[in-house]
């Protein structure tokens, strides 16, 4: 069966009497050849264990239960339910939870898995809505996987991925950047949807880091101060720190003791430049 088939997702869809739900930003992919970029890229082997977020009706659950040890695909829609026990039922290393990911203790199912941290692979096509919240809450909790390769909207990726000094680049370049590696895998056109969604997707991958890619006395004060920063982009960083409720005098002490002009903007600070930063805020 070729889960990916125009016709195949039409055939599902009038057997179980299912629709997309719009709500939960629901779009059928029909290319196979992103679906093996996506598992290609995230290296699963037969020792893995990949938790999978929003399997749809199993498309890319497929193909990774094809060559990792065991699935754990986690569905919020009790409508798939039905449909993934017939797509996935020639599989017997699949499980499914029907739970929204955003309530899952992730670290709990891995530790009861007994599986090492190098052999967790986090995958999904994420819904476009509810995709920063999702990313976030994987990396703030650290959760003890090799990494986490997900497809996106485009514009959400390449803020992920932007350098520092670039539009793009915000609050969420930071946060994603501090906790991983990511890297672009492919484009996906939204003519390979069904139905076709308003915008283009991408695939990425994170690779989860050990530490933080810098390190900083305070943590909650250095996001403290990137979402500060970031607040009211077009402010230079000191009146957007200052903007942000933070006290004049400090934020003046702390500029200077970092070496950093208040003169610039925060999209121009590096993560080295942030912790710096924070650094000397908890200084005081």
């Amino acid at each position: 069966m070729n889960l990916c088939a125009p016709e195949t997702i039409k055939y599902i869809q009038k057997t179980f009497g299912f629709k997309n739900a719009k709500g939960l930003g629901q779009n059928f992919l029909t290319d196979p050849g992103v679906i093996e970029a996506m598992v290609d890229a995230a290296e699963i082997g037969p020792e893995d264990l990949v938790i999978e977020i929003g399997p749809g009706i199993g498309v890319l659950t497929d193909a990774a239960a094809k060559r990792a040890k065991k699935v754990i695909a986690i569905e919020i829609d009790k409508a798939l339910l039905p449909v993934l026990k017939y797509t996935l039922a020639h599989h017997n290393n699949v499980e499914i939870i029907n739970e929204d990911i955003l309530k899952v203790d992730l670290n709990k199912i891995i530790q009861e898995e007994a599986v090492e941290r190098q052999n967790v692979k986090i995958m999904g096509n994420l819904p476009y809505y509810i995709t920063t919240p999702i990313i976030t809450q994987l990396l703030e909790k650290g959760t003890r996987a090799a990494s986490i390769t997900i497809m996106m909207q485009k514009e959400v990726a390449e803020r992920i991925v932007s350098p520092p000094g670039k539009k793009s680049f915000g609050a969420l370049s930071v946060a994603v950047q501090y906790y991983s590696n990511p890297q672009k895998v492919v484009s996906v056109p939204k003519e390979v949807f069904f139905p076709i969604p308003k915008v283009d997707s991408e695939v990425l991958i994170l690779t989860l880091l050990e530490k933080p890619a810098v390190e900083v006395k305070d943590t909650e004060m250095f996001f403290r101060l990137v979402k500060a920063g970031f607040a009211q982009r077009r402010k230079t960083l000191s009146n957007s720190l200052k903007g942000a409720g933070l006290d004049k005098d400090a934020v003046e002490k702390a500029l200077e003791d970092s070496g950093i002009e208040g003169s610039r903007r925060a999209e121009t600070l590096s993560l080295e430049e942030f912790a710096a930063l924070s650094d000397a805020f908890s200084q005081g």
